[in-house]
């Protein structure tokens, strides 16, 4: 395995770490950092219901930490992990903060924008394109979040039988 390939997987084993936290406030376990020369700039987990804001997805409020933090919205020489394929909002942003890399764990044939209902990075008319990189981790992932939405339909179904 390369050398790439080895640093893929631990960042992108952070992420997982970081995901897990996310259902202990209720939230779906989808979480993403921003790395830079080896060096976690930014992290963070899906915050859609505690802030009741349908762009509080990770890779969102990422970007908006890391261009705080940096100062500037260009976030070249980055790499974005993601343990989910950005959606649309997402992968539009990654394209207009210039991420040149992107990393992600499992599809999402729901709402994937990264070839999976769509592919937005290698559009040609954009002004930036985006290497992405699919399916890194890609089963803990997936399991992460079946094992998050078995678990709120069992508790839907005791809410109901009580």
């Amino acid at each position: 395995m390369p050398a790439s390939d080895d640093l893929d997987a631990h960042f992108m084993q952070q992420a997982l770490t970081l995901a897990r936290s996310a259902p202990l406030i209720g939230e779906v376990p989808i979480a993403a950092l921003l790395v830079r020369d080896g060096i976690v700039v930014a992290e963070a987990h899906n915050l859609r219901e505690t802030r009741q804001d349908p762009t509080a997805h990770a890779e969102m409020l990422v970007i908006q930490d890391a261009a705080r933090q940096t100062g500037s919205w260009r976030l070249t020489g980055t790499t974005l992990y993601v343990t989910l394929e950005p959606c649309a909002m997402c992968i539009g942003a990654i394209v207009l903060a210039r991420i040149p890399r992107l990393v992600f764990g499992a599809s999402d044939p729901k709402a994937g924008a990264c070839g999976s209902i769509m592919n937005i990075p290698p559009e040609p008319r954009l002004n930036h394109r985006v290497e992405v990189v699919g399916e890194v981790c890609a089963e803990e992932s997936q399991h992460l979040l079946q094992a998050f939405f078995r678990e709120l339909r069992k508790e839907a179904t005791r809410r109901e039988t009580t």
